[in-house]
């Protein structure tokens, strides 16, 4: 049995150990996802991700893409997406985190369409990437912040939501700048996000930048939460 198919099977196996099918429909409610359930819950995929990556110490960056991409697409529940996002995230793959990923985490973004996937990859897979490589992942940024695709908008909104005092500002206003007129949700949503962790850096930046531009009601409170409180 070759690596990728190995890793699958162990994947599907523990997760069907762990799962709890009373837990599946309420998990699957709470998310409004039309992928079902297993009824596997948080702290026991962290044990799972863990499990494999101690079984399957990928040698190559392309064995675990190639790993992870095959259980993300062949999946057929939540869980299975999951797991495939986080194991690209653990520990044991910290060697293979540059550029070459990007394809990777550019499909879960798109094909994953939804808050849960979007925003694990964006801010703690993508925007580490902004960090170590902004020579590449800037201008991939700033395609996206005009991009047909919500969820790449979003993710190049919220890329920076862990980056703090290294917080690439004019990424930041351009990203939120293309977006402001859009009526959706998630984007407003995601702008007042953006905005409220960087207001606990530089909160005299973000004030600033609420004066000034007309945020949707729901960004602007959102933005300034922490501000006015």
């Amino acid at each position: 049995m070759g690596e990728v198919a190995g890793f699958r099977e162990a994947a599907l196996r523990l997760l069907g150990e762990q799962a709890v099918a009373a837990d599946a429909p309420s998990m699957q409610r709470y998310m409004k996802s039309e992928m079902p359930f297993l009824g596997v819950r948080k702290p026991a995929r962290v044990g799972i991700v863990d499990e494999l990556c101690r079984r399957f110490p990928f040698a190559t960056q392309e064995d675990l893409v190639d790993s992870a991409r095959a259980l993300w697409r062949e999946a057929g529940f939540r869980e299975e997406r999951y797991v495939a996002l986080s194991v690209t995230g653990h520990r044991a793959q910290r060697a293979f985190q540059d550029t070459g990923m990007l394809g990777l985490y550019e499909e879960f973004v798109v094909t994953g369409a939804w808050w849960d996937f979007v925003d694990e990859t964006a801010s703690r897979r993508i925007g580490p990437l902004l960090l170590s490589h902004p020579d590449v992942v800037r201008p991939m940024l700033l395609r996206w912040s005009t991009d047909e695709d919500r969820w790449r908008r979003r993710t190049a909104i919220i890329a920076q939501l862990r980056a703090k005092d290294r917080t690439d500002v004019g990424l930041l206003r351009r990203s939120i700048e293309a977006n402001l007129a859009d009526p959706d949700f998630f984007l407003r949503k995601a702008i007042g996000w953006a905005l409220r962790e960087h207001a606990k850096t530089d909160p005299g930046w973000v004030r600033e930048f609420a004066e000034n531009h007309e945020l949707s009601p729901l960004s602007r409170r959102e933005a300034l939460r922490t501000i006015d409180r």
